[in-house]
């Protein structure tokens, strides 16, 4: 299994770009997983992304794993209500 990193920061003006590389990287890998370990920064916008990147995945009938979530990611999942959607 290797898992997809994400970056360092993921805010609304790196989600575009981050979701650009994340949806590519998921289709080619044998198993959906994304590292999360590495946000330092981030906002709302990095659930939306992790949303996005879920949806696709079930679009194409495979599960997708979140490992290391930091603190905050798993927070302002919790505060969205989607924490059970992403698994974190």
């Amino acid at each position: 299994m290797t898992a997809i990193a994400l970056p360092v920061r993921l805010t609304i003006a790196d989600a575009k770009a981050t979701l650009e590389r994340l949806v590519p990287a998921l289709a080619a890998a044998g198993d959906a997983v994304i590292d999360a370990s590495p946000l330092k920064e981030m906002d709302t916008s990095a659930v939306a992304v992790l949303l996005d990147c879920q949806r696709q995945a079930q679009a194409a009938g495979r599960p997708l794993r979140i490992v290391g979530a930091p603190a905050k990611l798993v927070d302002l999942a919790k505060l969205y209500g989607v924490d059970s959607l992403l698994a974190i």
